[in-house]
């Protein structure tokens, strides 16, 4: 009988990862045609920088908003083509470009958005050799402040009536600490670093507590990975709930409605590894240690919330080190996690707070509890430490089904499953991932 039992396991977990070898080989693949948020970004804080210059003192411009914002927003807009160019970036194109024989071939095609048109008129009219005597005053004219205040400018009107001073000054605070909170981060993570490499070659160190792992098998592991992550959560759950969910909110705004689902979509995802989880573990002997199996220890409250901090501290300058490496020796490789997309494209309250809940709570929990609450501390007791933290980051960094953030989020892997090992509790790698995605979150808002 119990060999009966084992076999069905070993089949079920053959088939599982088979299934998930070629589910994740296709979503890697697929990462290549998704488009990636860093050129996007990219722009934004480049648009930033023109509207920041006016409030920030020229000795300092150079080293915050680089030489010549406006002249870089212009080479920026000219390498997108006119046909997947936006009509507010061809309106913006237009408005800077110097060639009067650019603006025409840019300005051919007409603007749905009257506001738009009324410039496209302007700048045509001026091409004519007509004197524009007035322009419209802000609360005239529906344009962003940036789109006003270059159009303005450009049209030959003076700064005073063209810049929104009190905007532009919100906008440097904005870029100031976008650009100054993960350099703080990175310094203080580098000095962190090397002070405990100091505390290790000088062996000064406190020995990490003993791993307490489950009596779970690889098999089991890959039941839960491959069947319960995988194909449950990724394919069947939401493959069932997702086209009830667009049934439901088909007459609701883009952007709620693509909210809901990521939340409804994530929420469904956990089910089936939950519950695999809880199967498991039900079968096994009652730990009768604090924590339980999954040893997530909250209390001390303090020092699991000093642990994850200072281990955010640390893997930040390492993961900006290898995507910016990546980037350099490859290139952008896209495939961007569409969440990035949607926090950038967001504009209201309740979307921005499902994905908030999503980004910040539920997958940090969630995920930690699978990757470093079951999967590390059976591949420790299994392969040892350290081939069980890499092992464990490489199929979290797989997880995501991204090539091109497969290498920082394996760094942050380690980062997480070093804090398990270190701390010998749960939630402190649960905190730490959650101050990771929020501060991404931040700083996506900080920039849209």
């Amino acid at each position: 009988m119990r060999q009966a039992k084992t076999g069905w396991k070993w089949a079920v977990a053959l088939f599982s990862l088979i299934v998930t070898f070629l589910i994740w080989r296709q979503g890697l693949q697929e990462s290549f045609d998704r488009p990636s948020v860093a050129p996007k970004i990219s722009l934004m804080q480049t648009e930033m920088a023109v509207s920041a210059s006016s409030s920030l003192p020229e000795r300092i411009q150079d080293v915050f908003l680089g030489s010549e914002p406006q002249k870089k927003l212009y080479q920026t807009l000219n390498k997108i083509s006119l046909e997947e160019i936006e009509d507010r970036e061809r309106l913006l194109l237009a408005v800077l470009e110097e060639s009067e024989n650019e603006q025409k071939i840019i300005l051919k095609k007409d603007f749905q958005d009257k506001n738009f048109e009324k410039i496209r008129s302007y700048i045509l009219d001026r091409q004519k050799g007509k004197k524009l005597n007035k322009f419209p005053e802000f609360n005239e004219i529906k344009l962003d402040p940036l789109l006003y205040q270059v159009s303005c400018s450009r049209l030959g009107f003076n700064d005073q009536k063209c810049i929104d001073q009190k905007y532009n000054s919100i906008v440097a605070a904005r870029l100031l600490t976008s650009q100054l909170l993960p350099f703080f981060a990175s310094l203080i993570g580098c000095i962190l670093l090397i002070k405990y490499a100091l505390i290790f070659l000088r062996k000064k160190y406190n020995k990490w507590p003993e791993i307490i792992a489950p009596p779970l098998s690889i098999i089991d592991m890959i039941l839960l990975v491959s069947g319960g992550f995988v194909i449950i959560g990724e394919v069947v759950f939401p493959a069932l709930i997702i086209p009830i969910t667009d049934l439901l909110f088909d007459n609701l705004s883009s952007p709620l409605k693509e909210s809901l689902r990521v939340f409804i979509g994530y929420c469904s995802m956990t089910i089936g590894p939950l519950l695999i989880v809880r199967y498991q573990l039900s079968g096994l002997v009652p730990l009768e240690v604090e924590g339980g199996w999954l040893q997530w220890k909250i209390k001390p409250i303090k020092e699991g919330i000093f642990k994850s901090i200072s281990g955010w501290l640390m893997i930040m300058p390492l993961v900006l080190l290898v995507g910016w490496l990546m980037n350099e020796i490859i290139g952008d490789q896209g495939g961007s996690n569409p969440l990035l997309e949607l926090v950038l494209s967001s504009d209201e309250f309740i979307p921005l707070f499902l994905l908030l809940i999503t980004t910040v709570f539920l997958a940090p929990v969630f995920e930690e509890l699978v990757f470093r609450g079951i999967l590390l501390p059976v591949l420790v007791s299994k392969v040892g430490r350290i081939s069980g933290v890499l092992l464990s980051a490489l199929i979290f960094a797989l997880a995501h089904l991204s090539v091109g953030e497969l290498p920082p989020l394996f760094v942050l892997g380690i980062g997480l499953g070093l804090m398990r090992l270190s701390s010998g509790r749960l939630f402190p790698c649960a905190l730490m991932h959650s101050l990771w995605n929020g501060v991404t979150f931040i700083s996506l808002l900080l920039v849209a």
